[in-house]
């Protein structure tokens, strides 16, 4: 449902306690003395029979009997009485309810239905939303709003907490307020029924209150909502994340190695990643985190310039940034020339830059400006330990404007208690990240390099359209009909390399043997050597039972080996069928890396593509990294990354560095087969070798199952929709309609800034001239479940791309209504433009199913009133005295068809 109703929930204007009471300790009680002693300025309902007043205000003895409609309603009551509440209460017209009652999904009614159910059911009619059950409730500080039986009350500040464990929430709000820490939204989801992260995200996104978004998450359900929101918000407003359960569960049982190793934790750390937020793992690193990136510049990597007026603080700093994966950063011979001339002779020659304990205030603004022209530093730490000869107060003073205009991110270490707290103020109050220990510190510019690298991510969207050939995705989805038309889920290992093949992938030659004499003559055409294997169903990993041989050299040695391995099944796993063997050239690679390439099904996130270290070890190892597809080269790399084999890809001793770009074709191979073959449960590509020739895959397997929907409707993430691309001509040129992409960023920028005023105000109904980072972010950077953007883009006279007119729509929740605009470059109006654009709109609706397009303009903007009129738009009254309603109705009412 996302936002709809939720104003009801954050901004109430009147609020009833049902379940309201006067016995101590009780939830009833406890929730009306919060809410009376809160400050909150509305009106305040308490609701039960029992009583005539509480906390000095008059009582109902029921929803029916209120003499107003409550904004919001607190409902403190048992199970079973709540559906029926819920009802009484949409029927009145109250749009949002906090339930705090637990085990509503414990109790059944006759028909065994939950309360749950019931209550959800209860208020589906009237759209009222609920947050919870068994929650906590809920805090909105700034109007004096705590809807909770919480022990505390919350500080108004501008992070807001959203949290599924309400131990989490009482102990969090503790902690923060022992510490001045202040909220915007303080938010318990309890059993989160209906109201859950993506629909509190989704609020959060746009609530000018919240500069943060803080979330302790346990699990996540609806995994595109959940994505689509954490996007959104991502993009908006840092968003922190502290995920429980890291522990893993023990091994599970899988038909592939990936199916062992990627463990939810793994996934729940991809989805994180590529949603552009930010994981950290305990509850002072969220907000420590939240108050860094609150003041922290854009920053492309993780190289550190470090300067510190003593040895020792620098060497742990180091220690510290080589243990987290960052880097020190290597100074320029420019930089050490510069360094020489400022510093005293004794300095320390090398980053760390040890500026010497005597350094009075100058020293570290003149080693400071220095350090922010290394063009090898992304950002510096400076270091000051206290000493007695220049007061640490003065050289913050002298320093803090240096960094507040710095060009990069500066952090600051303030080593010391009583005599550095004077600077550390002086810093705090300048906004500059400040910290008490080297470690801190570090910890911080990490947090910072990983939040941006996320953030990158989220830039990235690949299509959906496949790099195979329509003939090769049909051999490859016919092999895998043919199996589970047997009866099958598991394909052979020929079966497999052939659906590996048909995308591209290299695979070693094989082929399928039903017998020993079938083996070898197999192999006598393939060619000596050759490796041998057993094919069985029931066998999953085939050096287990010896159902691997190598090197065979000759007819005899491959009979030979068949017949071994017969007897090895027989006697290892008497009750596995033996369906074959299976041939295949050997591979001579030397120099070749073992990898595995994976695919496994997530229950919450779906197809998840896992990559490390190969080999029969794998689990040992445990050296692996997983994505959520689609992939593309940028994100394939960044998986990769993820590694500790990554670096052995690259080139070492007399090894010649591996083809990485191959590798990253394969990832994004798989991903377009996950994408093609919905079938595809589990997947393995283990090993696949790599070296300076390439990649190529000697063993392969893939579990399939009957599928439900398309391969796109599984991802967690939509892809770019490359299908819809379209190529007219226009103006006797060629021109291009498609969806926005991120990367049209430059060009819209150029594309409004030749808009004129009037073009603006028509569109946006403000005047602007300027786009923001954030409105820039908001109009290229779109969640395609959810909303699209056509443009029509076609080459400059620069050969550039130049986008020339947008179309947007965004639909309800329900799709039942969008919501349209379109604007066209004020130098090409009256060129068909527009029509070309609505017309491509439209046609996208209707096939989506939205009910009908909605809209609304100035009443003199004559253009675009005659373009709808001339698409059917009718008009109606507008929102303001000057507006103008527009409505396209798509299907007729009560039935699916169009009208």
């Amino acid at each position: 449902m996302s936002v709809r109703n939720l104003k009801s929930l954050f901004e109430p204007r009147s609020i009833a306690v049902i379940g309201a009471s006067l016995r101590a300790h009780s939830v009833g009680a406890t929730v009306l003395q919060n809410l009376v002693s809160g400050g909150f300025e509305g009106e305040i309902i308490p609701v039960n029979p029992k009583y005539d007043s509480l906390a000095g205000l008059k009582v109902y003895s029921s929803v029916a009997r209120l003499p107003t409609v409550p904004d919001l309603a607190i409902i403190c009551t048992p199970p079973s009485s709540v559906p029926e509440i819920i009802h009484d209460l949409g029927e009145r017209g109250t749009r949002a309810a906090i339930v705090l009652t637990a085990g509503m999904g414990a109790i059944k009614d006759l028909r065994g239905r939950t309360m749950k159910d019931l209550m959800l059911a209860a208020a589906k009619p009237y759209l009222l939303r609920i947050l919870g059950p068994n929650c906590v409730g809920l805090l909105v500080p700034k109007i004096g709003l705590n809807a909770s039986f919480a022990h505390i009350s919350a500080l108004p500040g501008k992070i807001a907490f959203v949290s599924q464990s309400g131990a989490m929430v009482t102990g969090v709000l503790d902690w923060a307020r022992s510490r001045g820490i202040g909220f915007s939204k303080f938010i318990s989801l309890g059993d989160s029924a209906d109201i859950d992260f993506g629909d509190v995200l989704d609020y959060l996104a746009s609530d000018s209150d919240t500069q943060a978004i803080l979330m302790y998450m346990e699990a996540a359900s609806a995994a595109r909502k959940f994505m689509s929101a954490a996007r959104a918000a991502a993009r908006a407003k840092p968003t922190l994340v502290i995920k429980a359960g890291r522990a893993p569960e023990g091994a599970k049982a899988a038909a592939s190695h990936t199916g062992a190793l990627a463990g939810a934790d793994d996934v729940y750390d991809a989805a994180i990643r590529r949603a552009g937020m930010l994981r950290v793992y305990s509850t002072t690193d969220l907000f420590d985190a939240a108050e860094t990136l609150a003041h922290a510049r854009p920053m492309k990597g993780d190289r550190l310039a470090i300067m510190t007026n003593g040895g020792g603080p620098g060497v742990m700093a180091t220690d510290a940034l080589i243990a987290q994966q960052g880097r020190l950063a290597s100074l320029s011979e420019q930089a050490l020339a510069k360094l020489d001339e400022i510093l005293p002779g004794t300095w320390s020659h090398g980053n760390p830059v040890d500026i010497i304990g005597d350094a009075p205030a100058q020293r570290y603004i003149n080693t400071l400006r220095a350090l922010l022209q290394e063009p090898e530093a992304d950002a510096t730490l400076f270091i000051h330990a206290p000493t007695a000869i220049v007061p640490s107060d003065e050289i913050a003073q002298a320093v803090a404007p240096v960094i507040k205009g710095a060009p990069r991110n500066v952090l600051a270490c303030w080593l010391g208690g009583e005599s550095v707290a004077r600077a550390r103020a002086i810093f705090s109050d300048a906004g500059i990240a400040t910290y008490d220990t080297p470690e801190e510190a570090v910890r911080g510019f990490m947090q910072i390099a990983e939040y941006h690298r996320n953030q990158a991510l989220l830039m990235e969207v690949p299509p959906s359209v496949t790099h195979a050939q329509p003939g090769e995705r049909e051999e490859a989805r016919a092999v895998v009909q043919r199996v589970l038309a047997a009866g099958r889920n598991m394909l052979s290992e020929p079966e497999a390399k052939q659906v590996l093949a048909a995308y591209g992938i290299p695979v070693v030659q094989t082929r399928s043997a039903r017998s020993v004499e079938e083996a070898v003559q197999h192999a006598a055409e393939i060619g000596f050597p050759v490796a041998l294997k057993i094919i069985s169903a029931d066998i999953t990993h085939k050096s287990d039972v010896g159902g691997v041989v190598l090197d065979l050299a000759d007819e005899t040695s491959v009979a030979a080996a068949a017949v071994a391995m017969h007897r090895r099944l027989r006697e290892l796993r008497p009750r596995a069928q033996l369906q074959g063997f299976s041939v295949q050239s050997m591979v001579r690679r030397p120099e070749a890396r073992e990898l595995i390439v994976g695919v496994t099904t997530d229950a919450v996130f779906g197809p998840v593509i896992l990559f490390g270290q190969g080999g029969i070890a794998v689990e040992v190892t445990a050296d692996h990294a997983v994505a959520l597809p689609p992939l593309n080269m940028v994100l394939a790399r960044d998986l990769i990354a993820r590694t500790r084999i990554s670096r052995l890809l690259a080139a070492y001793r007399n090894l010649e560095a591996a083809d990485v770009d191959a590798v990253c074709r394969t990832l994004i191979q798989i991903s377009d087969l996950v994408v093609d073959i919905p079938e595809i449960a589990e997947l393995d590509i283990n090993p696949l070798l790599a070296d300076r020739n390439g990649v190529i895959a000697l063993d392969a397997r893939i579990r399939v199952v009957q599928a439900r929907g398309s391969g796109v409707d599984r991802l967690a993430i939509r892809p770019y929709p490359g299908e819809l691309e379209e190529q007219i001509e226009w103006q006797g040129a060629p021109l291009v309609l498609r969806p926005i992409r991120p990367e049209d960023g430059p060009q819209h920028v150029e594309f409004f800034a030749m808009l004129e005023p009037d073009d603006i105000r028509y569109r946006m109904f403000i005047s602007m001239r300027q786009l923001s980072k954030s409105d820039l972010a908001r109009f290229t950077q779109i969640d395609y479940d959810r909303e699209m953007a056509f443009i029509a883009t076609r080459a400059g006279e620069d050969g550039k791309a130049e986008t020339l007119g947008v179309a947007r729509v965004i639909a309800d929740p329900d799709n039942i209504s969008a919501e349209f605009a379109i604007i066209v470059r004020s130098d090409l109006k009256g060129k068909g433009l527009g029509a070309l654009l609505l017309s491509k709109l439209i046609a996208y609706c209707r096939a989506r199913g939205t009910h009908e397009i909605v809209g609304e303009t100035i009443s003199h903007n004559h253009g675009l009133l005659m373009l709808a009129k001339k698409f059917g738009f009718v008009t109606c009254p507008g929102g303001g005295s000057d507006t103008i309603g527009l409505r396209l109705r798509l299907r007729a009412e009560g039935s699916g068809d169009a009208s």
